[in-house]
């Protein structure tokens, strides 16, 4: 498959529309000069290899940290969202759905369904209080959000670590000059301190001061004709349409008997995916019971988790996982449905297997491209599944925290 711009539209999103808001040009993000960044507690440049894992400044103490919120500019106001309450929900998808991320071409624009947002902003130990937005303090119409949601991770030598995962930074398009992109990264940052948390992660399609890591977004083509025909994909001067459709022609049923996870696996999984994640990866999040019960139990359009239990003790042996996050085809009334690859495991069989039926059901569920970064054992599978290259790669980052970068088969974490 062609390299596309999809793939840019997922690892952009929070930090292109930060810095872009806070008045940084992102034509000059390959420089050793980060107006923003330089400002920020991040390990820079070549100095960063001589601090010492941990903190790059200490936590503050409670009397350290600013009580009052900052100032809105003149005709805004603070607003939390209450994601679970329907109209609450419904105006941060409009939001979203007319002024988030969009491809370099204006091709796509990020479609994420409102079960989607819900499922990604309450996991287990939510607050409201990080869910902030912004309204026009006429119309009471909500203009601009940006959320924090409570993690524990493993990071290097550090096995826990109280973080926030930052996402959904987004500014209405016609408010891009009111600048209020870093008035709401200094309040949330307020906020999250005042929970005693000092450390975030978040992934960036640039580099910026310092990344942990790097990967890269892999495609596999589900319904190749579509995907031409939208501009997601190009046909190659030597391939024909029909070829094309052979090539990537999946079987009609899997070689498994993976069935969906249900409330009875919550445990198996948990004992397999923590088992996994420890052993394996310098990079990940500490899952709880909770945890995995509310991030890979199927939702409809959002999540899709399939497993396969041993038939002699009922143990839980291989998983796999991908959720849905649609793009709106600007232009066209259309949607490009894609799949990414959450979290898989395989014991019982090879890898491979396992994520041949991965692409089979997610073919099954209506998805056009499923999604994959070649982290974690990914990269083991790609060519032979015939994913294309991407064209960009996805950094990770952990704000306030110093830590020897690692390969992306270090990294065992996935973020929407």
């Amino acid at each position: 498959m062609e390299d596309n711009d999809e793939d840019k539209n997922k690892t952009a999103s929070t930090i292109i529309e930060m810095l872009k808001e806070a008045g940084v040009s992102t034509h000059s993000l390959e420089e050793k000069e980060h107006k923003f960044w330089d400002t920020q507690p991040m390990a820079h440049g070549e100095k960063g290899t001589e601090l010492p894992e941990g903190p790059v400044v200490p936590d503050k103490k409670p009397e350290e940290i600013r009580q009052e919120p900052y100032n809105m500019p003149a005709g805004f106001e603070w607003s939390t969202v209450n994601i679970t309450n329907q109209e609450e929900k419904m105006e941060l998808y409009t939001l979203l759905a007319n002024n988030y991320v969009e491809d370099d071409d204006s091709l796509f624009r990020f479609d994420y369904s409102q079960e989607f947002l819900e499922w990604a902003l309450t996991p287990p130990g939510y607050s409201n209080d990080l869910l902030l937005g912004v309204r026009a303090s006429k119309t009471k119409k909500l203009v601009a959000f940006i959320s924090a949601i409570p993690a524990n991770i493993k990071v290097q030598s550090t096995d826990q670590l109280k973080v926030v995962e930052i996402n959904f930074l987004c500014v209405h398009k016609k408010l891009r000059a009111k600048r209020l992109a870093p008035v709401l990264i200094k309040e949330i940052t307020r906020r999250v301190n005042q929970t005693g948390v000092f450390q975030a992660v978040y992934t960036a399609g640039v580099v910026l001061p310092v990344p942990v890591a790097s990967a890269r977004y892999y495609h596999r083509s589900l319904n190749p004709k579509k995907l031409v025909k939208v501009g997601f994909s190009r046909l190659n001067p030597r391939m024909t349409m029909a070829r094309m459709v052979k090539l990537y022609k999946l079987p009609d049923q899997t070689r498994s008997n993976l069935v969906p996870m249900t409330k009875d696996h919550v445990d198996g999984v948990h004992h397999l995916l923590t088992t996994y994640l420890e052993k394996n990866f310098k990079l990940h999040v500490n899952f709880t019971a909770e945890d995995v019960a509310h991030w890979l139990l199927p939702r409809d359009k959002v999540i899709n988790t399939y497993v396969l239990a041993d038939n002699n003790d009922g143990a839980v042996t291989d998983m796999v996982s991908y959720y849905h996050l649609p793009s709106a085809i600007l232009g066209l009334d259309d949607t490009l449905h894609a799949a990414y690859s959450y979290y898989n495991i395989a014991t019982s069989m090879p890898l491979e297997d396992l994520m041949r039926d991965a692409l089979i059901l997610a073919n099954r569920t209506g998805s056009d491209v499923f999604n994959a970064l070649n982290l974690m054992e990914n990269e083991s599978i790609l060519e032979e599944l015939k994913f294309g290259k991407g064209d960009g790669n996805l950094q990770y980052y952990v704000y306030n925290w110093n830590a020897p970068s690692m390969k992306p088969a270090d990294v065992g974490i996935v973020l929407l």
